[in-house]
């Protein structure tokens, strides 16, 4: 694997195991929403070939840890958007692993209406040998509790 973990070569960075088994025993989660079949984390998941953003997400518990470029804000967006309730949905509960950018617009449009942990020390993500040059929060929108 070429080492691509400080240029901006790739927006992805894999989930941590270790992270995702703590998050998932507390959540449940039964969709990963922004997923590539190497590295999902649930049985069900949405990949860029669905367009994962023009999918519904409601009624589902989600995990999403989306592509951290220049998109990254219509993701936090669509996790934020997608736990309001209509008629026919309960809407979905959404927990975020994010690069903890709180400079940012997506931030303070959307991130800061939702509960925020923010992680100690920097994550090591999957496939790399160095930890990340960023700090991560996990954010979920859509907690009832």
């Amino acid at each position: 694997m070429e080492n691509v973990h400080f240029s901006s070569k790739t927006d992805l960075w894999e989930t941590p195991q270790d992270l995702f088994d703590r998050l998932n025993a507390e959540h449940g989660f039964t969709l990963d929403v922004c997923a590539i079949p190497e590295d999902a984390k649930c049985s069900r998941y949405f990949t860029p070939e669905a367009d994962e953003l023009k999918q519904d997400w409601k009624d589902h518990v989600c995990w999403m840890n989306p592509p951290y470029g220049r998109e990254i804000g219509k993701w936090v967006k669509k996790a934020y958007e997608a736990t309001f309730m209509d008629w026919q949905h309960t809407g979905a509960k959404v927990v975020c692993l994010l690069p903890a950018r709180t400079d940012t617009a997506w931030w303070h449009d959307f991130v800061a209406k939702g509960k925020v942990t923010f992680l100690r020390g920097r994550l090591k993500f999957g496939g790399h040998k160095n930890n990340a040059p960023f700090p991560s929060a996990i954010v979920v929108f859509g907690d009832k509790s």
